[in-house]
């Protein structure tokens, strides 16, 4: 039997994949690039009536850096729909200085001010990143686990909402 370390055990898909969001979870506050305070419900209600994929990233994961270029792949190839980076830096510094370091300044990018352990991400199970969500266009979550944008789940989610293929 392999140890904790080796079984990939931190990236274990949750064993609920939930479908919609707590009241504590959209109530989660997260900062905007201008440092304006935002709530996943405001996030979501902007976005509401597109197919919307939420990228969970930070500029000191490797995993995260890695998948980037696929990540900007997947954005490239569905421009019918919405991006939302959703940024675990450890400081406001951090999420400024990531945001110019790999280019990210042209997208939509909210900082959690309030750290990794906040009642957003404890409600969907955060328990590594990169993460990938795919959201309906009711704010409903039609994907719920994916660790790489390469996960044809995603695209295949996407493709449904959307009704193609």
């Amino acid at each position: 039997m392999m140890g904790i370390f080796g079984s990939g055990f931190s990236q274990q898909a949750p064993k609920v994949l939930k479908k919609t969001f707590s009241r504590e979870a959209l109530a989660q506050k997260l900062e905007n690039e201008e440092g304006k305070t935002v709530t996943i419900q405001q996030i979501l209600d902007q976005h509401k009536g597109k197919v919307l994929v939420i990228d969970f990233w930070a500029g000191w994961c490797r995993d995260c850096l890695n998948a980037l270029p696929k990540a900007r792949e997947l954005e490239e190839n569905n421009t019918d729909i919405d991006f939302v980076f959703l940024s675990l830096d450890r400081s406001k510094e951090g999420f400024e200085k990531s945001l110019e370091r790999f280019d990210m300044q042209d997208k939509e990018n909210y900082w959690f001010a309030a750290g990794w352990k906040n009642d957003f991400n404890n409600y969907i199970d955060l328990n590594w990143i990169p993460r990938y969500m795919v959201i309906d266009q009711k704010s409903a979550i039609a994907r719920y686990y994916a660790i790489s944008p390469e996960d044809p789940e995603i695209q295949a989610t996407i493709n449904k909402l959307l009704k193609k293929g």
